[in-house]
């Protein structure tokens, strides 16, 4: 219906609908004491009001090639005008309105506007011409034209560089880490350049680039998804042939249209009009409540049938920022020399590699030192004068001879999939530290929730190279990879999958738009993800925990469980109150009383929808839970001397390893062993209550034994001798390397077992080592 303008306020004409015939049917009543024949003419003026609309809406059903609900309740409100009982027809006529509100409210869908899209693509692009660079119309852009991009500034147009440039390629790619692509090279439009002044020779116009072509895959894929039928509909197919034959049979045996008339009363299929909305919209509320806007009922009743789920990477399952996950430094150095002295460097870039090296700093408590005169060389790092030497942090300078250290740290940044960052003094490698973005601590729980919910196959759609895609799926558990996808192949990835089932897509960035609006159902992450995902989405997650997917799903897989529950039981009373009304055991206005009394049963049981399992608070627990996320990030220093230790070891005896191992086994004894200890008997007892018992820590406390057990071990070896003798290198190097892998597993279990309860914060930040 049309929408209807009082004053700056729009009011929906089914809203208008409702209010002037409840009006009717209020006046009505009122008036019965003055007169029954102006009561009926108010409870008639009601019918008829209803009467007029139904038939519009039949009518555009029936053009469709379509019936449903609507039709019955055109029947009901025809027939007792026709026979005058116009209280029962001026009572159908407010539920089926009722209905309409309802309905209209839960099935409202937020418009897919691309403004986002069109807002981030540049309107302006600056062109050299001889020796000046002049501002131009972003459509005067032609081939083979110089173009000038400053540092921060969007690319305008597909081309080939002239020179080296820096690139954040996240607006196509998902991935995190800026790229450094050589002279000549191709870089697309919609990339942000992360470097210094790049120039490039346009390969096509603005409106045939890049991200031209991904505002129009997103324009394209939100036209093309199919509306959704209504489950009214689909159950007043069968639904409606039935009362209409046991109406002709009661009027055709007993000769008394009235009886066909009371049939077609209870047979108001307001079970199905005010059942399944008002489970949906309930069902929304409590979605919201879990922290998921649903942005229309008919995306939350296909997120309840969803079976197949596609998911980006970056940002999505993974934290969507660089983190450094370990540092290898060289001999005679120490961790803490060589993040002091990177974040030193670091602290004046700009670049995202260094806001992870001076994160890792100030975790690991370190101070940066003081640098002079650094300077930046895009595409091959930073450099500058730290107590006299030149500290270059970056690429490995070119012509270095790397000594062994350096071959091996290189060696594990290719196995560990990670980018290394050197730290080179003077012109020696001082420490290479290694940068991952890592995977969400309640990435793995979330997989767990989501295969209980029902989603059969789980698919990982991601920018980002094979390798690193299947590491995380291989974590995950996920049952497909496909990796280096454009945004092009991601849409058609999504549209290929949704031959197969219903398909819900995950992600965050302006890449992931038009996937989101090819798939079934798209689900944005709104808290750091892309205003444009966000809004090419049907379903947006506030926050940043990705826990909150699962919540989602949950939800709308009980809210269709329990609309479809509702909308059968309302089918079956109505089914028998015909059956009833066709015996003669029910007149029209009793039928609808009768028939007041299921809408009553099956609303009670669709308001459920609001309930469920929640995330309930527990003060107590989520105040331990910051405390002992704190110390683990504090616990890193002493993590990290532990794999000191054991290179150390490894390398043979002296006194530069006695000192090493000593150093690491106060730490353990002063500050692990304490933390350990007041976990088991301060944390795991609170969370007892949480989990329902103390069997979900026993395998925790079991780990936490082991841990003592190791720390014992290596003092009995400091207890054998002034220093460490060669016959004990092979088990103490074998005793410092098991605890450095119990403790990486213990936190990593704890992290994503215990700490992602906290009902206060976002989760979904990888904790560090």
């Amino acid at each position: 219906m049309a929408t209807v303008s009082v004053g700056r306020v729009r009011v929906s004409g089914e809203t208008v609908l409702l209010v002037l015939v409840t009006a009717l049917l209020a006046a009505g009543g009122a008036a019965r004491f003055g007169g029954p024949v102006r009561a009926d003419s108010l409870w008639a003026a009601a019918d008829l009001v209803g009467l007029i609309p139904a038939a519009v809406w039949v009518v555009a059903d029936l053009r469709a090639g379509r019936y449903g609900a609507d039709l019955l309740a055109l029947l009901a409100l025809g027939g007792t005008l026709a026979v005058g009982e116009f209280l029962a027809g001026a009572i159908i006529a407010a539920m089926v309105a009722t209905g309409r509100v309802l309905e209209n409210a839960a099935q409202r869908r937020a418009g897919r506007d691309l403004s986002a899209l069109l807002q981030r693509a540049p309107s302006q692009a600056h062109v050299r011409q001889g020796d000046d660079v002049v501002t131009v119309v972003i459509g005067q852009v032609r081939q083979r034209d110089q173009v000038v991009v400053l540092p921060g500034e969007v690319v305008p147009v597909d081309g080939a560089l002239l020179g080296d440039g820096t690139f954040d390629e996240s607006a196509l790619t998902g991935e995190a880490v800026p790229v450094t692509r050589p002279a000549s090279d191709r870089v697309r439009s919609g990339v942000v350049n992360a470097g210094a002044v790049v120039e490039l020779r346009a390969t096509a116009s603005a409106a045939d680039s890049t991200y031209a072509g991904v505002v129009e895959l997103a324009q394209e894929a939100a036209a093309s998804s199919a509306p959704v039928a209504r489950l009214a509909d689909r159950i007043a197919v069968f639904f409606l042939p039935a009362a209409l034959l046991i109406a002709a049979l009661a009027w055709t045996i007993s000769g008394d249209a009235g009886r066909a008339v009371a049939v077609l009363v209870t047979a108001t299929p307001c079970p199905l009009l005010l059942a399944v909305p008002i489970a949906v919209t309930a069902g929304m509320s409590r979605a919201s409540r879990a922290g998921v806007v649903v942005k229309g009922g008919a995306a939350l009743e296909l997120l309840g049938r969803v079976n197949t789920l596609v998911m980006d990477k970056t940002g999505t399952v993974t934290a969507g920022r660089p983190e450094v996950v370990d540092v290898v430094w060289a001999p005679g150095a120490t961790r803490a020399e060589a993040l002091a002295s990177a974040a030193g460097i670091e602290q004046y870039s700009p670049h995202v590699l260094a806001g992870a090296v001076l994160r890792a700093a100030e975790r690991a408590g370190v101070t940066p030192l003081r640098a002079e005169s650094v300077t930046e060389e895009p595409g091959r790092g930073a450099a500058g004068i730290i107590d006299g030497q030149v500290v270059q942090v970056g690429k490995l300078p070119a012509g270095l001879v790397m000594p062994n250290w350096a071959r091996g740290a290189a060696r594990r940044g290719r196995l560990d999939l990670a980018s290394v960052i050197w730290v080179c003094r003077g012109a020696e490698p001082l420490a290479a530290i290694f940068v991952r973005d890592r995977i969400r601590t309640d990435a793995a729980r979330t997989m767990r929730r989501l295969r209980a919910a029902g989603i059969q196959r789980v698919m990982l759609l991601t920018g980002d190279h094979v390798d690193n895609a299947v590491e995380v799926a291989g974590m995950l558990g996920v049952d497909e990879v496909h990796a280096d996808a454009t945004p092009a192949g991601k849409i058609e990835q999504v549209r290929a999958t949704r031959a197969h089932g219903i398909t819900a897509m995950v992600g965050d960035g302006i890449n992931d738009a038009p996937a989101l609006a090819a798939a079934d159902v798209g689900i944005a992450l709104g808290s750091r993800g892309s205003t444009a995902a966000a809004q090419a989405a049907d379903a947006v997650i506030l926050d940043d925990r990705i826990d909150r997917l699962a919540d989602a799903v949950e939800v709308a897989h009980r809210t269709r469980r329990l609309a479809v529950q509702s909308a059968a039981a309302g089918t079956v009373l109505s089914l028998l109150a015909m059956l009833a009304a066709a015996g003669g055991r029910l007149g029209p206005v009793a039928g609808a009383v009768v028939q007041e009394g299921i809408d009553l049963i099956v609303i009670l049981n669709a308001l459920r929808a609001l309930g469920g399992r929640t995330r309930k608070p527990h003060t107590e627990a989520d105040a331990l839970l910051h405390r002992f996320a704190k110390e683990h990030e504090d616990l890193i220093q002493v993590r990290a001397a532990v794999r000191e230790a054991a290179d150390a070891v490894a390398g043979g005896t002296g006194p530069r390893t006695d000192a090493i191992v000593a150093r690491t086994y106060a730490l353990l004894v002063e500050r692990l062993l304490p933390h350990e200890y007041a976990e088991e008997h301060t944390l795991y007892p609170a969370l007892a209550e949480v989990l329902g018992g103390p069997e979900g820590t026993f395998t925790m406390s079991r780990e936490h034994a082991e841990i003592e057990r190791l720390v014992r071990r290596i003092g009995r070896h400091l207890d054998e001798s002034r220093r460490i003798q060669p016959d004990q290198l092979d088990d103490l190097r074998a005793t410092l390397y098991g605890l450095d892998a119990v403790l990486t597993l213990h936190f990593a279990q704890e992290e994503e077992a215990y700490f992602t309860l906290d009902t206060t914060t976002a989760s979904g930040d990888a904790r560090h080592p």
